[in-house]
């Protein structure tokens, strides 16, 4: 069994074991360890089940727990707020043209959609071309989800900025919960592996797919939607005080370090709403899964 999975299932079952935990390894260190060094830490994790806490760490925090596969430094979790969050801060800036939010709009789809399916379920059949040619889709589609609302709310006569504000929030919420459904979409189709405690795989089962992507989704919702609303909120009571009236220009400054700040405590809060290796109750699954093992219980990796 791979040690990453191995700890995952049998670590860091409480909210709080868990949370603590990813506030390890979203270390941004973690963006810059060299590949001799994972594959030393892998090599001694595989030959020597006592290795380190240290080297466990820094392979989960860069290797795939279904592949076994190096992640790329871009699409590693820590990665996550350093791009995402001045992403989420120009996808909210209110806008004058729409030319304005494009760019925005777009590059959040597009780094959302690859971190999705890179940190997602891996152990499902799929081809090259199929991966292309879904994240094309997924990244068009989401773009237009999220860009053809703002377009009609800023030719809307909708005259309340905090309304308009937090309309733009919420769509922003919507767009990165759909990226992450439609970006994990085979999963539930094809189904992923479920195993028993000795990390055996029993089967692939679609309903195990299915509750990996709602949960993931759920965690998406929460944090986006969270980093996006709580500065909204912060910046509508803000142009209110004496200190917005003397420096207008600060509003942008400390609207944008509160989207960092609240995105880096939302992240591992996200993160560790939901176990990384989960249990799932055999009598759940499809017959021929409950027919395949006398366990009760089996286990399934749900993704980031």
């Amino acid at each position: 069994m791979e040690p990453n999975v191995r700890f995952w299932m049998t670590e860091c079952q409480s909210f709080f074991q868990r949370c603590l935990q990813w506030t390890e390894l979203l270390d941004p260190t973690n963006l810059f360890i060299s590949i001799s060094k994972i594959e030393k830490s892998r090599q001694l994790l595989l030959t020597n089940e006592d290795g380190s806490i240290h080297d466990l760490q820094d392979k989960r925090a860069t290797v795939h727990p279904d592949s076994s596969k190096l992640i790329p430094s871009f699409f590693r979790p820590a990665a996550l707020l350093p791009f995402t969050a001045p992403m989420v801060f120009l996808s909210l800036v209110p806008v004058k043209s729409l030319k304005s939010i494009v760019l925005p709009q777009l590059s959040f789809c597009t780094y959302s959609t690859a971190f999705n399916v890179v940190n997602g379920n891996a152990s499902y059949n799929r081809r090259p071309y199929e991966s292309i040619l879904l994240g094309t889709g997924v990244i068009a589609s989401t773009a237009f989800f999220g860009l053809f609302p703002r377009l009609l709310l800023m030719k809307s006569a909708v005259k309340n900025v905090f309304l308009r504000e937090t309309l733009a929030a919420a769509i922003l919420t919507q767009v990165s919960a759909m990226n992450l459904a439609a970006s994990r979409s085979f999963e539930p189709i094809r189904g992923i592996e479920v195993m028993d405690k000795e990390g055996n795989v029993v089967g692939y089962s679609r309903k195990a797919g299915t509750k990996a992507v709602s949960d993931t989704a759920t965690s998406r919702v929460v944090l986006f939607g969270t980093s996006a609303f709580i500065p909204e909120v912060f910046s509508h009571f803000f142009k209110k005080t004496p200190l917005f009236v003397r420096y207008p220009q600060s509003l942008w400054t400390l609207k944008l370090s509160c989207t960092i700040l609240v995105m880096g405590l939302m992240v591992p809060v996200s993160f560790s709403m939901f176990p990384q290796i989960q249990r799932i109750q055999c009598s759940k699954l499809e017959q021929e899964i409950q027919s395949a093992t006398e366990e009760t219980e089996l286990f399934y990796n749900r993704g980031v």
